[in-house]
């Protein structure tokens, strides 16, 4: 047993194997898949402009910041979204063809065209919810560590998690608990993940779930 095992509570190593071998998420339940006119995302949302303007984007194209795009982590290039400013009241319609934001806690980037339409040049950011107008949400990946009945045993091993492997949600669903690490357009991203959770003594099983975070 490793260093980091040591300091494990006793109910967890268990609970580790168990995930390892799927049984703990025999119960979860598939979400349905997005559907056009659908809310699948709420967050906060910035914007970038002259700094970036002239640059290719991830897709390959050059970045113009008038026109009404936008930069997301896991949407496929080419899929159309409305933004829906909670804070302005106004809405507007972008094409993903980057790839961001990459400050904690916002969820899209907007080109400045698209924050303008929706008053937020000043502010920088607004509180918004996305909705699918076109193109189909693909698949992301995620490495599930574990499944708990008890959400505080959850927030334990994500609290464990969060610093040294990035990102860890905790998504709730018929009465359990199942921490997530990490989510990934590319599924060979999440096996590397998992190899490096691994060897730091954490078991793992990956799981396609649907990109709505809501």
């Amino acid at each position: 047993m490793n260093q980091r095992n040591r300091h494990l509570p006793r109910w967890l190593p268990l609970c580790l194997a168990l995930a390892s071998l799927g049984l703990l998420s025999a119960c979860t339940t598939a979400r349905p898949p997005t559907r056009v006119g659908k809310k699948f995302e709420s967050g906060t949302a910035s914007w970038y402009g002259p700094k970036f303007q002239g640059r290719r984007t991830a897709n390959g194209e050059i970045y113009d910041m008038f026109e009404f795009t936008a930069a997301h982590k896991e949407l496929p290039f080419g899929t159309v979204v409305e933004v829906r400013s909670l804070d302005s009241g106004k809405s507007v319609e972008v094409r993903i063809n980057d790839r961001g934001p990459f400050v904690g806690g916002r969820i899209i980037d907007l080109s400045r065209a698209a924050a303008d339409a929706i008053d937020m040049i000043g502010p920088g950011t607004a509180k918004v919810e996305l909705y699918l107008v076109s193109g189909a949400l693909s698949e992301v990946f995620t490495v599930q560590v574990a499944a708990f009945r008890q959400p505080g045993h959850a927030r334990e091993l994500a609290e464990k998690l969060r610093g040294a492997f990035g990102p860890v949600r905790i998504a709730a669903g018929e009465g359990w608990h199942r921490v997530q690490v990490g989510r990934f357009s590319r599924r060979e991203d999440a096996v590397e993940l998992r190899q490096r959770l691994r060897r730091e003594g954490y078991s793992g099983t990956i799981k396609g779930i649907q990109p709505d975070g809501v």
